[in-house]
């Protein structure tokens, strides 16, 4: 196992009773519920004003009254959330500064957790997103789940020791769980994972919450990477690693599918009489560009990749690409030249269709599963 230095850069909600609940225990609730929903939406305003803001911009922002606001921010304080950061005086107004409010980063941490099929790869982020440590260790997909999800646990408890174990007295929000597909996200357990035989029907999530005591969120791989970096509302996220995917945004939304296994984006056929896919059909997109990889050709696999993804701009109108995994990343320069004349070349109209080509970061797959854990606090 390495360990890196720090870069530069809700639970599960019970399942409902058949009886209803008393009048009184709904309003609870309810009530319950919308101030989960006001304190998340202050703390987004928060984290997005880099320099701090004032209760009166943060009720201007969120649509709150001020005097929510002051009970939000009073609990907030009191929970170590948010400090004040000094005052302000507002631009073109007299009258006596106003309170920046601004979040405390180290307040919390959650954990991001990729489980490849030759890697794992574990990191800890504080509010902000920005990682603080980092773990990985090599795995066999052809062995057991068992021993490596043991594994996983104890890089959990080593990246945790400073905020009191894996639990950290509610310090550590929770471990976001991202891993190849097909997975039902839902109910976190996987399905005929290609090149892991033995992880066929495996309850995951449950899995890594006995073992860590963390509430745990499993997504797809790439979803889990198209949620690691802001952008626009219509986006996909492709990744050329140990297999092929993508994920999407489509409206502002992430796009899950019926099954929220959408993404098999390596599985569209694009020679049915090419080599022979782990999924068993021909031809796939995956099955094309990592045989050119194992045969060294670098430029077969670019030009499979670029097709795939002139198919998916044709298909979806998405206005950014963002290319990651670890084989990509290794050498990205073919790839983006490849996809660039792919969508030249087979959009109608590229001005008008025009778009975005961007590079993830090695760490995208994990720190987008991180993201997952900070939206128990952020929403």
């Amino acid at each position: 196992m390495t360990t890196d230095p720090a870069p530069s850069d809700a639970p599960g909600t019970p399942a409902p009773s058949d009886a209803p609940a008393p009048a009184a225990a709904r309003g609870a609730l309810n009530l319950a519920l919308l101030r989960d929903r006001n304190d998340a939406a202050v703390l987004r305003a928060v984290r997005a004003a880099e320099d701090g803001t004032s209760r009166v911009e943060l009720a201007a922002r969120t649509g709150l009254t001020a005097q929510a606001i002051s009970k939000i921010t009073a609990r907030l304080l009191a929970d170590g959330l948010l400090t004040e950061a000094g005052r302000s005086h507002v631009a073109g107004r007299s009258g006596k500064p106003r309170t920046l409010l601004r979040l405390v980063p180290d307040a919390r941490s959650a954990l991001g957790a990729e489980i490849g099929r030759h890697e794992l790869h574990l990191l800890r982020t504080d509010l902000t997103g920005a990682v603080v440590a980092r773990t990985r260790t090599p795995i066999d997909p052809e062995g057991e789940p068992g021993p490596i999800l043991d594994r996983l646990a104890a890089m959990v408890r080593e990246l945790t020791a400073d905020a009191g174990g894996a639990a950290g007295g509610g310090r550590v929000l929770g471990l976001g769980l991202a891993c190849p597909g097909p997975l039902d996200a839902r109910d976190g357990v996987l399905h005929q994972v290609t090149g892991m035989p033995r992880w066929h029907g495996l309850r995951l999530r449950e899995a890594v919450q006995e073992r860590t005591g963390l509430p745990v969120l499993v997504e797809k791989n790439t979803t889990a990477g198209v949620l690691s970096r802001p952008g626009p509302d219509h986006r996909a996220f492709v990744y050329l690693g140990d297999g092929v995917g993508a994920g999407l945004v489509l409206g502002g939304r992430v796009q899950r599918g019926a099954r929220t296994n959408a993404g098999e984006f390596g599985h569209q056929c694009l020679d049915p009489d090419g080599p022979r896919c782990a999924c068993g059909a021909r031809g796939c997109l995956e099955a094309l560009c990592l045989a050119a990889l194992r045969a060294g050709r670098t430029d077969r696999a670019a030009a499979a990749l670029a097709l795939g993804v002139a198919n998916l701009v044709r298909l979806l109108d998405v206005e950014e690409v963002t290319l990651g995994g670890a084989a990509l990343l290794d050498d990205p320069e073919p790839y983006e030249a490849a996809v660039r004349a792919a969508l030249a070349d087979r959009l109608p109209d590229p001005h008008w269709q025009h778009v975005t080509l961007a590079r993830a970061a090695a760490h995208a797959v994990p720190r987008g599963a991180a993201a997952l854990a900070l939206s128990r606090l952020f929403g």
